[in-house]
């Protein structure tokens, strides 16, 4: 059975192996251009919220130089000692390490620690590897602008290419580069390129066409960076169509439907059909009007002819016998008008 004291420092191996809660996470690796800045983000844990923070330079933890501690005295900074500032912000569990001015010379890993102190305790570490690199980059690689707007392409360079100067190329086509002057300065109706003379000049190119679209040059000295160029069309807006106020065209009461809409609307256009239709219509009412009391008169005189014929059969079958034979029967023709007897 193990006794207490070495429960206890079981406890305090077990408790800062990886994967545990004792830890400080930062950035990867990083490639920095020479002469820029850099901020790189440390994180812990809530437990050394209140413990001194650190960062140091040095392939091995244990012997890295300290360059910044969160516990070391404000105040004015002599020359060349304010390149590394650390601030540190319990309430977000992160503390930040700023370098300025990088150079060459200063690259090497680099380590964020937290100062836990003890015999049985080890600092709380994470390393990253920092790159100073002597050259260019852009800001964005890829610009994209409406036919006739401008973009601008921002170029940076390291301080060794500060007195260089600077170019600006189509890719592919070394003839076709804009070179500044003395001041860092070019200008023409397309392009203009102004040089801070420190460590970044900006090309703008202006009233954009289709055929700006392609690959470009940033360079300086001997070194180049790439930049994409994409021109679009500009983009349409539809209007909407000016209301109309409508206007009223007095109809007579008297006026048949189809014709008041055909009054209304006499100044739209027709489609071919609708006159030969309208003509058939006419032509159909007018038939209906004309066949129609002929047809109800013919059926009044076929009404009529038989009623009358039913009503002398019937006088004829209520008379004698006797006399039958001594009656005449007078038919009507009315087409003739001739008089028949029996």
């Amino acid at each position: 059975m193990m006794t207490p004291p070495l429960l206890f420092l079981a406890f305090l191996l077990l408790s800062c192996l990886p994967g545990s809660l004792c830890r400080v996470t930062t950035v990867g690796d990083l490639s920095i251009l020479e002469g820029r800045s850099v901020m790189i983000p440390c994180h812990y844990e809530p437990q050394y919220a209140s413990y001194v923070k650190y960062w140091c330079r040095g392939r091995v933890k244990d012997l890295c130089t300290s360059l910044a501690r969160s516990d070391a005295p404000r105040g004015p900074a002599a020359p060349g000692e304010d390149k590394v500032a650390i601030f540190d912000d319990p309430v977000q569990q992160v503390f930040t390490v700023t370098m300025t001015d990088l150079q060459e010379e200063e690259t090497g890993w680099y380590w964020c620690g937290v100062e836990v102190g003890g015999v049985w305790s080890a600092d709380v570490t994470a390393s990253l590897h920092i790159n100073v690199i002597h050259g260019m980059s852009v800001v964005n690689s890829v610009l994209s602008g409406e036919e006739g707007t401008s973009v601008t392409a921002q170029c940076l360079y390291s301080q060794g290419y500060r007195q260089s100067e600077k170019r600006w190329c189509r890719s592919g086509d070394w003839s076709s580069c804009l070179v500044t002057d003395g001041e860092g300065r070019y200008e023409d109706q397309a392009v203009e390129i102004r040089d801070d003379l420190t460590k970044a000049f900006t090309v703008t190119l202006k009233g954009l066409a289709q055929r700006d679209t392609g690959w470009y040059w940033c360079a300086a000295g001997q070194q180049q960076v790439a930049v994409h160029v994409l021109v679009t069309p500009p983009a349409t807006t539809v209007k909407p169509p000016p209301e109309e106020t409508p206007q009223s065209v007095p109809v007579s009461p008297s006026v048949p439907p189809f014709r008041r809409h055909i009054a209304e609307g006499a100044d739209h256009h027709r489609p071919l059909w609708e006159f030969p239709l309208m003509v058939c219509g006419v032509l159909f009412i007018l038939m209906v009007l004309v066949l129609l009391p002929w047809k109800i008169l013919d059926q009044y005189n076929k009404t009529h002819r038989t009623r009358q014929a039913e009503e002398l059969e019937a006088r004829l079958s209520d008379s004698p016998g006797d006399n039958w034979q001594n009656t005449s029967v007078v038919f009507l023709n009315s087409a003739s008008q001739k008089v028949h007897g029996f």
